[in-house]
């Protein structure tokens, strides 16, 4: 028996009959769309981080060039009479990196530095009081107008006093730094969302792709042949949620065998006992043939049990035939008639087989009482259930307590019950378990549990039923539940109409 681990979708390259391959195609598998949905997910992360990140850079850059240009301020303060020559005017505004400085004191702006020529900014910022969602905008502002701007910058002095400190400057510089800066993020981003995603996907193959797909191959692999016990899985011993599909798929598989296994024995069972049917329908013929030349015979005796004995190779005969009609033990509709239940009882409990054992019968059906049923189908469900009592007291081993079979019968409005009461050992578990069900409710060891499914089917088809009835006390009790046809009144005034109308 080869084990399922060794036989997983690692070993299976191969299709699979039916379903196709077990793996579909690369681009469609479970794994290729996880790690296009983990490198998503980081992109959408990593965009979240990119966009604060160059909107701190551009404040930072534009601030640093303010503090520079407040350190040009202060060299021209510092000069006598505040005048600077050409040459170290221009010299400030490159180290600078800024064309105009201009700073307000006391409700006075004063232009501190500045270029020969005049300039016309195209934007104005204003850092005192900067919002984070306005320093994005700002930052993609820079990025798609690519630096061809002249942009004037206002913030408060860093360290000297003043209303503010306001400069004119080049975009170009900015523009340049803003995007390496960016080129700078999104290639460690993309590194770090391609590892992210490689670690994301390794450690939801290894926890859930190999299960899923040990599962499917598992399902695939047992399909191409259920009766195989071989092919059930074996559960891993996981506790999450995977171990419990596979423990669950492991007792389906099971079942899904012994079912099979089942159904084979049933077909089996089936065919022989058709056979036996065909064989044991000549036999009955011939028995037939013989009893109705018993029926001649001028003997008291013979002609006291002659019908009776020619009445229950009829019903014999026509089990057989209904048999072979169907191929299986198909019952066919009840034919309902008004049948009086005293003597149909008393044939039963004549019926039951001799023993040497003493067993008391008691018919304790009301005279006239009569039922809606159909009288051999009623025959053997009463039958089936007296004769499991017969046994049940055959096989006692006590030998003191007197063995009874007790039938009863009332009527309780439209339905009839009838009791089959027995003083035996009762019933065990296990056999109350699947009390009604073939092959596995008998109470007996070799019995089959035919008798009592037989017995329930015939009843239910007369749209009752046959029960185990809740008692005290030793033995058992079975209640057969047989209800009278519902009358439809349309029906019933036509023929009683026609009836009428007949001369």
């Amino acid at each position: 028996m080869r084990d399922l681990e060794t036989t997983g979708p690692e070993h299976q390259e191969g299709p699979a009959t039916g379903t196709g391959s077990t793996r579909p195609p690369l681009f469609r598998s479970l794994s290729a769309k996880l790690l296009a949905l983990a490198v998503a997910f980081v992109l959408f992360g990593v965009a979240f981080i990119f966009m604060p990140s160059i909107a701190g850079f551009r404040v930072t850059w534009l601030k640093n060039r303010l503090a520079m240009a407040e350190v040009a301020s202060l060299a021209v303060e510092a000069a006598p009479g505040q005048k600077l020559s050409d040459n170290l005017r221009k010299e400030l505004l490159r180290a600078a990196g800024v064309r105009v400085v201009a700073i307000k004191r006391g409700g006075a702006r004063q232009l501190v530095l500045h270029e020969d020529m005049p300039l016309m900014a195209e934007r104005r910022y204003d850092l005192r009081n900067l919002h984070w969602a306005q320093a994005i905008l700002d930052a993609f502002d820079t990025l798609t107008h690519g630096g061809r701007r002249i942009i004037t910058v206002v913030d408060r002095p860093p360290n000297v006093e003043g209303e503010f400190i306001e400069l004119a400057l080049d975009e170009r510089p900015l523009f340049r730094a803003l995007v390496n800066h960016s080129l700078l993020i999104l290639k460690y981003s993309l590194a770090l969302s391609l590892l992210v995603a490689l670690l994301l996907f390794a450690a939801i193959h290894f926890t859930l792709i190999r299960p899923i797909r040990r599962l499917s191959s598992a399902m695939v692999r047992f399909g191409e042949d259920p009766e195989d016990t071989a092919r059930v899985i074996r559960p891993s011993g996981r506790c999450d949620e995977l171990g419990i599909a596979e423990r669950e798929l492991a007792r389906m598989q099971q079942q899904t065998v012994s079912l099979l296994k089942q159904k084979n024995r049933l077909a089996a069972l089936g065919l022989a006992v058709s056979k036996i049917a065909h064989e044991l329908r000549n036999m009955l013929g011939a028995a037939q043939m013989i009893s109705d030349r018993l029926a001649m015979v001028d003997d008291p005796t013979v002609k006291k049990f002659a019908p009776k004995l020619i009445t229950s190779l009829d019903r014999a005969i026509d089990f057989c035939v209904g048999t072979l009609k169907y191929g299986r033990a198909q019952e066919p509709p009840p034919r309902r008639q008004t049948v009086l239940l005293r003597p149909l009882v008393h044939e039963v409990l004549e019926s039951l087989p001799a023993s040497g054992v003493e067993v008391r019968l008691f018919n304790d059906v009301p005279d006239g009482l009569a039922a809606d049923a159909d009288a051999d189908q009623l025959h053997r469900i009463l039958f089936n259930l007296t004769r499991n009592a017969h046994e049940a007291l055959v096989g006692m081993r006590s030998h003191e307590t007197v063995r009874e079979i007790r039938v009863s019968a009332w009527r309780d409005g439209a339905v009839v019950t009838i009791a089959v009461a027995d003083n035996g050992p009762g019933l065990p578990p296990k056999a109350r378990a699947h009390l009604f069900e073939a092959f596995t409710g008998s109470a007996r060891r070799g019995g089959t549990g035919l008798g009592l499914s037989i017995a329930q089917e015939l009843a239910r088809a007369h749209g009752g039923d046959v029960v185990l009835a809740p008692h005290d006390g030793p033995g058992t009790i079975f209640h057969v539940i047989i209800p009278d046809r519902a009358i439809e009144l349309d029906t019933e005034r036509r023929k009683r109409a026609g009836h009428s109308a007949s001369p």
